[in-house]
C-alpha cells in the first residue's frame, strides 16, 4: 500500500462531520460545567454566609444585637446572609435538576443549609440559647456532685436518662464546663436528625426529587426549638431512629391475605385502599439481623422511656400503627412489651412526681379543644404587634407544610399509591392533644413528631410520581389509570422543580422568623450568665433567687439563664413587677420577708419578654434597674451591661440564712402488691420476648414451632394481666 494511502482526504461529508463534533465538544464542557457548578456555589454561600455574620457590623455585614427587635433576629441579619442562604437552596435544586443520584453532593449541600439556618445563633451569641438550657445542665451538674437524681428537687429528674448519660460522658472526659456543648447542640442535633430521616426517605416509593426535597423540607420547617441540650432533643433523634428501624429491617408490604369482600360502603372503601401501589419498599433480611435490631429496638425505647415523657408514647403510636396498617413484620406482642415497660417506668420510677399529684399525670385527658386552645391563640393573644407577626409566621409554616402533605396525598392517591407509613407518620401525633396540655406546649410536640410524615407527602405535592428503574437512572413513571393524563411531561417536571425551589426559598426566609423571633429574650448574653455566677459564688449554704413576672403563678420558667450550678441550693421565686417602673412596693414587700441570701436578678431577657408578651414599655428595662438604683434599702452587689443583682442593704437583726431542704424525700411510698407485681413484669417481659424471637423465623413455622408460640402465650397472657393490675393497684393506693 503506497505510504500517502493512510493520509486522509478531506470531503464535504468529512468536513461536516468535524463541524458537528465541535458542538459535542462544547457540551461536554457544559456537561463538566454543570457537574462542578452545584458544590462550587454551595461552598461559595456557606463561605458567605459565615462572612456575613462574622465580621464586623455594616450595611451588609456583620450582626448588631442591639437591633434586634420584636421580629427576632431576622432584624439584625445583613442583607447578605439572606442572599447567601438562597444561593445554597439554588444549589440543591440544580443538583437534584440533573438526572443523577448526587448523594453525597445532595447530603453536603443539606447540611450545608442546616448550617445556615440551624447554626446563625451559635455564630453570632457568645452564650448558649434557652434559658431552659442551663438548668439542664444544673441537672447535669446535680448528678456528677451528688451521684444521684432526685425527683423532688425537679419534675424532669424523675426521667433523668439523658441527664445522668451526659453527667457519665463529660465526667469520663473530664469536661467541666458545658457552655460550648449547649451553644452547638442545636445545629449538631438537627444533623444527627438527618440520618435516620433519609433511612426513612430510602423506605419509601419515591423519585430521587422527591426523597432529597423532603429531606430539605425537614430542615426549613424545623423551627420548633426543641433540639437544644434537652432531653426532648435527644429523644427525637431517638425516636427518628427507632421509626427507620421499624421501616427498614421489619418494614412489610404484603396484600391482605384474605381479599375483603365488596360489600357495602366500608369495605368497598377498603377494599379499592388494599388495591393501591404501596407506598413503601419492602426489605428482607436474615434471621439473626432482624434479632439484633429487634434487641436494639427494645434498647432505643427503654431508652427513650427513661429519658422523656412524652417521647415513648409517640414511638409506641408509631410501631401499634404500621403493625395495625400492616407495614410491619413485628406481632402484636412487641406493643404489649413496650407499653408496659412505659407504664412501669412511671408506676414504680416516678412515684415522687405523681404521689398525691394524680391530677398533674392525668388530668389533661380527653380535653382536645382546651389543649389546642393553649398551643394556638393564647400564644397571640396579649401579644406585641410586632412580635405577633413571629407566632403569625410559626402558624403559617404550620399551616402550609399541612396543605401541601394533604396535596401531595391527593395526588398521590390519583396516581394509585397508598402512602400507609407516612400517613400514619402524620396522624398519630394529633392523638396527643387528647392526653395532656404538657404546659401549653402539646401542640409544638405534635408538630415536631409530625414533621417526617408531613414532609414526605409535602415533597409529593411537587413530585408525586413513582421510579423506574434503579436510583441510578431514576426517570419517572406514572401508572396507568383513568383520568391521568398529563399534558408535556418534561415541561411539567420542570415547572415543577420551580415552584418547589420557590416554595423551598420562601420557607427558608420564613424559617428565620418563626425560629429566632423570640431573640429578644431568648437569647443569653455573657453578663447575664455572669450575673448568675455571682449568685452561686455566695449561695452558702443556701439561696434565693427572685425573677420577674407580670402576674403571680404563671410564668413557671424565668427569663434568665437559671440552675446551672447548685440547683439543689437556690430556690427561685417570682415577683410581682409592674408596668410603672417606678412602682416597686412588690419587689421591696418580698425581699423584706426573704431570708438572707436572697437576690434579685433583673436582666434585658426578662424586660424582653415582659415587653413582648405582656405590653410593657420598650424603655421599660433602663428605668426600672434606675429605680433600683436610687431606692435607699437597696444596694447592687452586681452591675453588668445586660443584667444586675440586687438585695437589701440590712436584714432583720438575728435573721439567718436556712439551710437547703433536703432532695431525696425518704424512700417512695409502695403498696401491699408491689412485690407481686414486679415479679409479674419480669415474667410478662421474657415471655413476650420470647414470643417475638420466634415469630422472627418467619409465618410459616412447624406445629411443634407452633405449640412453643402458645405456650409462651399461656405464660405471658396471665403475667401481663396481673403486672397491668399492680400497676392501677399502685396509682390508686399511692396517688389517693
Amino acid at each position: 500500500m503506497p505510504p500517502f494511502a493512510a493520509i486522509p482526504v478531506e470531503t464535504p461529508a468529512s468536513t461536516a462531520a468535524t463541524s458537528a463534533a465541535k458542538p459535542s465538544r462544547l457540551q461536554a464542557v457544559m456537561r463538566s460545567a454543570m457537574v462542578w457548578l452545584p458544590p462550587v456555589l454551595t461552598i461559595e454561600g456557606l463561605i458567605m454566609y459565615v462572612l456575613a455574620l462574622r465580621v464586623a457590623p455594616g450595611p451588609l455585614r456583620g450582626v448588631d444585637l442591639n437591633r434586634i427587635d420584636g421580629v427576632g433576629l431576622i432584624s439584625a441579619m445583613p442583607l447578605t446572609a439572606f442572599a447567601a442562604i438562597l444561593l445554597m437552596v439554588v444549589a440543591f435544586f440544580v443538583t437534584i435538576a440533573q438526572n443523577t443520584d448526587r448523594k453525597f453532593l445532595l447530603l453536603f449541600q443539606i447540611a450545608a443549609i442546616t448550617f445556615a439556618l440551624h447554626g446563625a445563633a451559635a455564630l453570632i451569641e457568645d452564650e448558649a440559647r434557652f434559658h431552659t438550657a442551663y438548668v439542664h445542665a444544673g441537672f447535669v451538674e446535680y448528678i456528677n456532685r451528688t451521684g444521684e437524681s432526685s425527683a423532688i428537687l425537679d419534675a424532669r429528674l424523675a426521667w433523668p436518662g439523658f441527664f445522668a448519660l451526659v453527667a457519665f460522658v463529660t465526667k469520663a472526659a473530664g469536661v467541666t464546663d458545658l457552655t460550648m456543648i449547649m451553644r452547638w447542640t442545636p445545629l449538631l442535633s438537627n444533623l444527627l436528625y438527618l440520618l435516620p430521616f433519609v433511612l426513612i426517605l430510602r423506605q419509601v416509593v419515591a423519585t430521587t426529587r422527591a426523597r432529597w426535597f423532603a429531606a430539605l423540607l425537614f430542615v426549613i420547617v424545623q423551627w420548633i426549638g426543641q433540639d437544644y441540650f434537652s432531653s426532648q432533643g435527644f429523644t427525637y433523634a431517638i425516636y427518628l431512629a427507632f421509626v427507620a428501624i421499624v421501616l427498614r429491617w421489619f418494614g412489610k408490604v404484603e396484600p391482605r391475605e384474605k381479599p375483603m369482600p365488596a360489600k357495602g360502603f366500608v369495605r368497598r372503601l377498603l377494599a379499592r385502599l388494599d388495591g393501591l401501589t404501596p407506598g413503601e419498599l419492602p426489605h428482607s433480611t436474615g434471621v439473626y439481623d432482624r434479632a439484633i435490631m429487634l434487641i436494639v429496638l427494645i434498647g432505643l425505647f427503654a431508652t427513650a422511656t427513661a429519658s422523656h415523657q412524652i417521647t415513648p408514647f409517640m414511638m409506641l403510636g408509631a410501631l401499634t400503627g404500621l403493625i395495625l396498617l400492616r407495614r410491619s413484620s413485628l406481632s402484636w406482642g412487641l406493643p404489649f412489651f413496650l407499653g408496659l415497660m412505659v407504664l412501669a417506668w412511671i408506676s414504680y420510677q416516678t412515684v415522687a412526681f405523681w404521689s398525691g399529684h394524680i391530677d398533674q399525670l392525668f388530668g389533661g385527658l380527653g380535653r382536645i379543644l382546651e389543649n389546642l386552645q393553649s398551643n394556638t391563640g393564647d400564644r397571640i393573644d396579649g401579644s406585641d404587634p410586632k412580635h405577633a407577626l413571629v407566632l403569625m409566621a410559626r402558624l403559617g409554616i404550620c399551616g402550609v407544610i399541612l396543605t401541601l402533605a394533604a396535596a401531595g396525598l391527593f395526588r398521590r392517591l390519583r396516581r394509585g399509591v397508598g402512602d400507609r407509613a407516612a400517613l400514619l407518620l402524620l396522624c398519630i401525633p394529633v392523638l396527643a392533644l387528647g392526653l395532656q396540655n404538657y404546659g401549653g406546649e402539646i401542640g409544638l410536640r405534635i408538630y415536631l413528631f409530625a414533621l417526617p410524615g408531613a414532609c414526605i407527602l409535602a415533597a409529593y405535592a411537587f413530585f408525586p410520581n413513582l421510579p423506574a428503574g434503579t436510583e441510578d437512572a431514576p426517570e419517572e413513571t406514572v401508572p396507568i389509570r383513568r383520568r391521568n393524563i398529563r399534558f408535556n411531561p418534561e415541561l411539567t417536571r420542570r415547572i415543577s422543580l420551580l415552584l418547589a425551589a420557590g416554595c423551598a426559598m420562601v420557607l427558608a426566609m420564613v424559617f428565620l422568623v418563626a425560629r429566632y423571633g423570640n431573640e429578644q429574650f431568648e437569647r443569653v448574653s455573657a453578663s447575664e450568665v455572669a450575673a448568675m455566677h455571682y449568685v452561686y459564688d455566695h449561695d452558702k449554704p443556701s439561696a434565693r433567687v427572685l425573677y420577674l413576672v407580670p402576674l403571680l403563678g404563671e410564668e413557671v420558667t424565668p427569663s434568665i439563664p437559671w440552675g446551672e450550678r447548685d440547683f439543689d441550693k437556690i430556690s427561685y421565686q417570682q415577683v410581682l413587677v409592674d408596668k410603672n417602673p417606678a412602682q416597686l412596693s412588690s419587689v421591696i414587700d418580698k425581699l423584706r420577708v426573704s431570708p438572707p441570701n436572697t437576690y434579685l436578678v433583673a436582666t434585658r431577657g426578662q424586660a424582653g419578654y415582659l415587653q413582648l408578651n405582656h405590653g410593657f414599655p420598650t424603655d421599660w428595662a433602663p428605668r426600672f434597674r434606675a429605680a433600683l438604683d436610687a431606692h435607699k434599702e437597696l444596694k447592687r452587689v452586681f452591675n453588668g451591661e445586660d443584667a444586675a443583682v440586687y438585695t437589701l442593704k440590712t436584714f432583720p437583726e438575728g435573721a439567718e440564712i436556712p439551710e437547703p431542704g433536703a432532695p431525696t424525700g425518704g424512700s417512695d411510698p409502695t403498696s401491699p402488691w408491689t412485690p407481686i407485681g414486679l415479679g409479674a413484669l419480669g415474667v410478662t417481659w421474657i415471655a413476650l420476648f420470647g414470643y417475638e424471637v420466634v415469630l422472627l423465623r418467619g409465618r410459616d413455622q412447624t406445629a411443634r414451632t407452633r405449640r412453643t408460640r402458645r405456650r409462651v402465650l399461656f405464660v405471658a397472657v396471665p403475667a401481663f394481666v396481673l403486672a397491668v393490675a399492680v400497676i392501677v393497684e399502685r396509682f390508686i393506693v399511692i396517688g389517693s
